[in-house]
C-alpha cells in the first residue's frame, strides 16, 4: 500500500505507513477544494462589500435630490411671496386720501366698540352677627349681590337688602331649614342716588356687594 502522503511504499494490511507515520487509511487532503472554498468566501465578502457601496451611493444620491428639491420649493416661495408684497404696496400707494381718512374712522369705531361694558364692584360689606346699617348707592344699571351663613337655626335668622326705590332682597331660615349658606341677588335701573339698608340677624357671617354696568 503506497503511502498518499509520502509516498513509500507499505505492505497491504499496514494501518500506518513506515516510514512517515501516517495513517494509510485517511483519504488524502485535496488541496484543490480548500483553494475553492476559500476562493468562494472572498468572492462572497466582495459582493456584500459590493452591495453596500452600491446602496450608500444611493442614499447620498437620493438625499442630495430631495435636498435640492425643497430649496427650490423655498426659493419659488420666498419669489411668490415678495411678488404678493410688491403688488401689495403697489395698490396701497394708489390710496386716495379719502380711502385713508375712511380705514382711520373705521378703526376709531372699532377701539371704541371693543370697550365693552362689563358689571363692576362699587361697594363690598360684610359682617357678623346682629344689626342693619344704611348704605348710599349712585344711579345707574346695579345689581346686588348677598349671602349669608347663620349661627343656628332660630327660625328666625335673616339678611335682608332694601332700598328706598322698593327693590329688595334677601335670605332666611325657617325652623326646619338646614343650618347652610344662601345667596340672593337682584338688578334694578335708576336715575338717581338710592338709600339701601343691611338688616342681619344671627348670622356668622353676611356679605352684600353692589355692582354698577359701566
Amino acid at each position: 500500500m503506497k503511502c498518499k502522503k509520502c509516498g513509500f511504499e507499505n505492505k497491504d494490511k499496514s494501518k500506518f505507513c513506515t516510514k512517515c507515520g501516517s495513517s494509510l487509511n485517511e483519504p488524502p487532503v485535496d488541496d484543490n477544494n480548500s483553494s475553492n472554498s476559500s476562493s468562494r468566501y472572498v468572492i462572497v465578502a466582495l459582493v456584500i462589500v459590493i452591495v453596500v457601496l452600491v446602496a450608500a451611493i444611493g442614499y447620498l444620491a437620493f438625499n442630495m435630490s430631495s435636498n435640492s428639491l425643497q430649496d427650490s420649493d423655498n426659493l419659488e416661495g420666498d419669489n411668490a411671496s415678495d411678488s404678493i408684497d410688491d403688488d401689495s404696496q403697489s395698490d396701497e400707494s394708489y390710496e386716495s386720501d379719502d380711502d385713508a381718512k375712511t380705514r382711520r374712522v373705521s378703526s376709531s369705531d372699532s377701539s371704541q366698540s371693543s370697550k365693552e361694558k362689563s358689571w363692576e364692584s362699587i361697594g363690598s360689606y360684610s359682617g357678623s352677627g346682629s344689626g342693619s346699617q344704611s348704605i348710599s348707592v349712585p344711579p345707574g344699571k346695579i345689581k346686588v349681590e348677598l349671602s349669608a351663613f347663620p349661627i343656628k337655626n332660630y327660625a328666625t335668622n335673616h339678611l335682608y337688602v332694601s332700598g328706598s326705590n322698593g327693590e329688595s332682597g334677601g335670605v332666611d331660615w325657617g325652623s326646619t331649614s338646614a343650618v347652610e349658606t344662601r345667596s340672593d341677588s337682584f338688578t334694578y335701573e335708576s336715575s338717581s342716588e338710592e338709600l339701601f339698608t343691611i338688616d342681619y340677624y344671627e348670622t356668622v357671617s353676611w356679605e352684600v356687594e353692589f355692582y354698577r354696568y359701566q
